[in-house]
């Protein structure tokens, strides 16, 4: 039988709870203040994860998602995910009846995390824009709302600084799950050439450089603590320096790398709430 804990694929939880991280970092918010939805946010993830394993246990081509579920019928897993979802629907609850557009958010968020498990993962590239915009900008937007009370036009006059590193993170996250669909064999793979895999990946790649350059040499404030985001791009690109599917070890070393960048923002928000790093 597979084990419970991987079951949940915790490991995945880093694309939906860092966008907020930023957010909070780059406001000087208080993490504490939010708690509920970060935890709800990372409820939801566990929900989209197995949701979508649900789907997939039905494939036999599914191999990872076979073995991760191993032991297990689909009512089980479904389960699982209720679960979560219940729970982190009610920690998000107070952020959507203080401030009724967050509640439109996170109905958009949830629609879009449905419709990319039942009818657009095989869809190329439309399918991870929308999980970009359902894990990186919505919870973004709930995060600053929630804090500040933005009413909906507001959100058009976020800092400068803010859309740039924002897109800067939704361009890096699609471009990891491209190299992932590449290793899995999914959609990207399967709809397009080796070749035109390489071309997508660097395409995505060289817009993540583009606005981590433009971020690193216009807001000062930030440019040794999102460094990182340089280099990130010239990793994936130099993998992907020549049409290949790479292997397994590159899908892994990419969700450890999600995960540290989640703990190196935790470690920049203590230290702002400490008073030791002052943004402005």
């Amino acid at each position: 039988m597979s084990n419970r804990i991987g079951l949940l694929r915790l490991d995945y939880i880093f694309s939906v709870v860092t966008p907020m991280l930023i957010a909070i970092y780059l406001n000087g918010f208080n993490p504490l203040d939010h708690i509920d939805i970060l935890i709800g946010f990372a409820m939801l993830a566990i929900t989209g994860n197995t949701w979508n394993d649900v789907i997939d246990m039905r494939d036999p081509n599914e191999v990872e998602t076979l073995q991760r579920v191993e032991g297990y019928h689909p009512r089980e897993i479904f389960t699982i995910g209720l679960s979560t979802f219940v729970l982190g629907t009610v920690l998000l609850l107070r952020t959507c009846l203080a401030y009724w557009i967050n509640g439109i958010f996170l109905i958009i968020i949830i629609a879009m995390v449905l419709g990319y498990c039942v009818w657009f993962k095989p869809v190329p590239i439309l399918n991870h824009i929308l999980l970009g915009a359902s894990h990186i900008v919505l919870p973004y937007f709930m995060i600053k709302i929630d804090a500040a009370g933005f009413t909906p036009w507001g959100l058009l006059y976020l800092r400068s600084d803010e859309w740039i590193l924002m897109f800067a993170f939704f361009f890096f996250a699609i471009t990891g799950e491209f190299v992932h669909e590449v290793i899995d064999g999914d959609s990207l793979r399967k709809h397009l050439s080796l070749k035109q895999c390489q071309i997508v990946i660097w395409i995505f790649s060289i817009l993540t450089l583009c606005f981590a350059i433009y971020a690193f040499f216009t807001v000062p404030w930030t440019a040794i603590y999102f460094l990182p985001l340089l280099f990130f791009p010239i990793g994936i690109m130099f993998t992907f320096r020549r049409p290949t599917e790479s292997t397994k070890g590159v899908k892994d070393v990419g969700i450890l790398m999600g995960n540290f960048l989640m703990l190196f923002f935790v470690g920049l928000i203590i230290l702002e709430l400490r008073g030791i790093i002052v943004i402005y």
